[in-house]
């Protein structure tokens, strides 16, 4: 083969330009879905501390005029006068229409919740018992707590089974002798304000009707083994059985320094019961682990208001709580970047491909021009 000849030879690319454009195909059909869960993930990630945007964005899927039309039939079936008007207050904020009629069955039953006769016997149930079925027994339960009652009663009940071997509710006893103890004048020294005194005493009504998690109640038990002494409860042996012993015992038992969590925890329960309803800060002990979950719906109870009882009824712990941890949220914006990347590298090397074969047959058609040229110059000297 002449030398012309091995002159105008055409390279061959060593690069398809295909196999990038292919790629880059791919890239910017996996961008499509990944896009759109990568914009979701971000707004979630920015709501992810946010328990308000988080119950928002949750009803926006789960509440409507079904939803709430059932839970406000079967609260009314189960005389919860007052979950009914929360779910009409949902509803009327999140724009759901509601039959006039339904409207009108739940006032009734609101005005005959809070009728004098029913007050009155609410009120005497939560003052003597302890356990509270609604605001006004909340309150009679606050008032025989804030003038020792409740507390000495609870005291002397569990601290006489626990000092002769008998089965008793250790939660309730560490309850009331640290209610004892800072109702006796140490309100000021551990920061403990009105919203924490009712707060105690809905954790001790939650306990006492079961309407506290598994989780939250070990948490309680952690905070008070390290708040009470329980050895000098012990020694007190059967004289807790008389109020006076059982309130000095308690207050010489409790070392109120050592009951900051505790106190933050029943604050926060105080401040959902003065915002949103006794059955409100019950209900937020159902689904709450921890105190910070507890200071997660008082933040939404705060902004919420009388909706939250319908808020945690229809969400449960959805309503403080991402399905979706902030690692996983964090791996899809990950993989929406990395489809991105993958689709602008694949596109430049398909560009630089294409930009190498269009040089190298440029190249070829110069060079063959400059060996046309040689030969009609070589055929004229010929």
């Amino acid at each position: 083969m002449s030398a012309t000849h091995r002159m105008i030879r055409v390279p061959r690319p060593h690069r398809p330009v295909w196999h990038a454009w292919t790629a880059a195909t791919g890239f910017a059909v996996a961008a499509v879905f990944c896009a759109p869960l990568a914009f979701e993930a971000n707004s979630l990630l920015k709501a992810y501390e946010d328990p308000v945007a988080i119950s928002d964005r949750a009803l926006s899927r789960a509440f409507d005029g079904k939803v709430a039309t059932a839970e406000i039939e079967s609260a009314l079936k189960a005389n919860d006068a007052d979950l009914a008007k929360s779910f009409v207050e949902l509803a009327d904020d999140r724009h759901v229409e509601l039959s006039s009629d339904l409207r009108k069955r739940v006032d009734d039953a609101v005005e005959e919740a809070n009728s004098a006769a029913a007050a009155a016997n609410s009120f005497a149930r939560g003052l003597i018992t302890g356990d509270p079925a609604d605001a006004v027994g909340l309150a009679g339960t606050a008032v025989g707590d804030l003038f020792v009652f409740g507390d000495i009663r609870d005291a002397v009940r569990e601290g006489s089974r626990y000092a002769s071997g008998e089965n008793y509710d250790q939660l309730v006893l560490g309850l009331a002798c640290v209610g004892i103890a800072i109702t006796a004048g140490t309100y000021a020294t551990i920061g403990f304000g009105a919203p924490a005194r009712i707060g105690l005493s809905a954790v001790k009504a939650a306990r006492r009707t079961g309407k506290i998690t598994g989780s939250m109640a070990s948490w309680i038990g952690r905070s008070l083994r390290e708040t009470v002494d329980w050895a000098a409860l012990k020694r007190a042996g059967g004289s807790l059985a008389e109020p006076v012993v059982a309130v000095r015992t308690a207050r010489e038992a409790v070392k109120v320094e050592k009951a900051g969590g505790l106190v933050q925890l029943v604050g926060d329960v105080g401040k959902v019961q003065t915002k949103a309803g006794t059955r409100a800060a019950l209900d937020s002990l159902k689904i709450a682990n921890n105190p910070a979950e507890v200071a997660r719906v008082a933040k939404l109870a705060e902004k919420k208001g009388g909706k939250t009882r319908a808020i945690l009824k229809t969400l449960g712990r959805g309503a403080i709580l991402l399905s979706i941890s902030s690692f996983n949220l964090a791996m899809w914006i990950l993989g929406a970047i990395a489809t991105l990347f993958g689709f602008v590298s694949s596109a430049k090397s398909g560009v630089e491909r294409a930009t190498e074969r269009h040089l190298a047959r440029k190249r070829a058609r110069e060079q063959a021009r400059y060996a046309a040229m040689l030969g009609v110059k070589a055929g004229a000297k010929a």
